[in-house]
């Protein structure tokens, strides 16, 4: 008698449990209400929670717990049960979409929803500020004549590093002279305080001059003018039209990740971010939707004398 009643606590613990709504375990949350876990590229943090803040606004019992990490912990969770969405800038491939088909059981879809530039600061009295790609690749190489430090949000595991591994030094090494920070704002904090140092971060810290929180980045450091791809001979700035036109050099996708069998929150905030305001979020963040239009109109600024 005293097992079965040690069985019966047990069982109603099991009944009790979050994600355990009823005996077919079905999924509890819907897309506007529920608890989910989500796992995105930290370098994203301004925008996403810019998002979050204006879906859970509109959705009160919606509950969006964000993970914030290096990308390549974000792309290990495409086979973990417990993440619904992962954001970061790629997508599965064909490979990892079987994989996680065995992992979870669950068809993955993924949807292009933005594009992002990798923005490169220097401190306020920095003598350089304006480079070619060859100075950026000599710089995070070891190469560079002069006496700079690099500074990314990591050595390894994080989108800004495999971007440059992958699009700027195509098969070099970083150097021994690359510094690595905790995070993107770490990286603001360091070349704020070190004069020689150049820094690798998401242009959503520091593109948005209406944030109060950007404003004072952006009083600690200068973002830096690279030499662009067209054949101007110009240097530019990860400004939202030079993204458009892929005038600017360090341009990359923002893509998220959707695991769910059934019209859940993962799915919710999935379409949020392809809606119309939700690609307006993303154009206020200074990042170029890829979703809604994006219209370039010729304007002329008179002069008053």
């Amino acid at each position: 008698m005293k097992g079965a009643v040690i069985w019966i606590y047990i069982f109603s613990l099991l009944m009790a449990s979050p994600g355990c709504s009823n005996g077919n375990d079905e999924p509890t949350d819907k897309f506007n209400s529920g608890t989910i876990h989500i796992s995105c590229d930290e370098s994203f943090k301004p925008v996403i929670d810019a998002q979050i803040q204006v879906y859970t606004a509109d959705y009160p019992d919606a509950n969006i717990i964000v993970h914030y990490k290096p990308e390549a912990e974000c792309l290990r969770d495409f086979y973990t049960d417990s993440i619904r969405l992962v954001i970061a800038t790629r997508g599965f491939t064909d490979g990892e979409r079987v994989k996680i088909l065995d992992s979870t059981g669950i068809g993955p879809d993924k949807f292009t929803v933005a594009r992002d530039a990798i923005a490169v600061i220097v401190h306020p009295g920095a003598k350089d500020s304006f480079f070619t790609i060859q100075e950026i690749r000599d710089l995070v190489t070891g190469k560079h004549k002069k006496n700079l430090i690099p500074v990314f949000d990591g050595l390894s595991a994080t989108s800004t590093v495999r971007f440059m591994l992958d699009s700027v030094l195509q098969g070099e090494n970083l150097g021994p002279n690359v510094v690595a920070a905790q995070s993107s704002e770490a990286v603001i904090e360091y070349v704020s305080k070190v004069p020689n140092a150049v820094g690798f971060i998401g242009v959503s810290w520091v593109a948005n001059k209406e944030d109060t929180t950007q404003r004072t980045f952006l009083k600690k450091i200068r973002i830096a003018h690279l030499e662009s791809t067209d054949s101007s001979d110009a240097y530019v700035q990860p400004v939202q039209y030079l993204i458009y036109t892929n005038s600017y050099p360090l341009i990359r996708d923002l893509v998220y990740v959707v695991k769910e069998n059934h019209q859940g929150l993962g799915k919710g905030f999935g379409n949020f971010l392809k809606s119309e305001r939700g690609q307006l979020i993303f154009r206020r963040a200074y990042l170029q939707p890829v979703i809604r239009p994006f219209y370039i109109r010729n304007a002329e600024l008179e002069e008053e004398y």
